[in-house]
């Protein structure tokens, strides 16, 4: 058995989940996502524990069981506390501005500002102008949009300059050495 497939989820108090034909539903204060399990990977629910079993041990099985597991225990946890990144920006004149809750204006250094549209349920906060967070229930889809943000201006390796995850450590390297 997978260490990580055995594990129970605990199911908190306000969320409901649900199992119809291999599809899981979950609801909860932030919102419902639901996904399809692969075939011959069951959930059930016992009181406020879910459990991922799975039909035999043939390998395509075991190497999706504890994947299965991680992303229902990553939908549960979406709906009840969601899910954060955040991105810091340095380099001098780089800023960002929120455009509503669901849109950013970004000045990266380019001769134009970029404007950033979150998907449905991704929200951004804009502390300050340097640090941006993005918010949401699911986890794939708020990791994709912070790679989406620093795939704009990625860290360069001379100057440190651009946009990069919080507490990311960025290798710089030695400039051009004089005569």
């Amino acid at each position: 058995m997978s260490r990580i497939g055995r594990t129970p989820i605990t199911v908190p108090a306000g969320v409901e989940v649900s199992v119809a034909d291999a599809v899981i539903t979950v609801k909860g204060p932030n919102g419902t996502m639901s996904r399809t399990l692969p075939a011959g990977i069951d959930v059930e629910r016992d009181g406020d524990v879910l459990t991922v079993t799975r039909a035999s041990d043939e390998t395509r099985l075991r190497s999706l069981h504890g994947l299965s597991r991680t992303l229902v225990a990553n939908m549960v946890t979406g709906v009840t506390s969601g899910w954060t990144k955040e991105l810091e920006i340095i380099g001098v004149g780089y800023r960002a501005a929120a455009a509503g809750p669901d849109a950013l204006d970004l000045a990266l250094g380019f001769s134009h500002p970029v404007k950033f549209a979150a998907p449905a349920g991704v929200t951004f906060e804009v502390p300050s102008p340097t640090r941006v967070i993005v918010k949401g229930a699911d986890k794939e889809v708020v990791g994709q949009v912070a790679a989406s943000i620093r795939k704009i201006r990625k860290p360069e390796p001379y100057k440190g300059k651009g946009v990069r995850y919080l507490g990311e450590k960025v290798l710089r390297k030695a400039g051009k050495a004089a005569k």
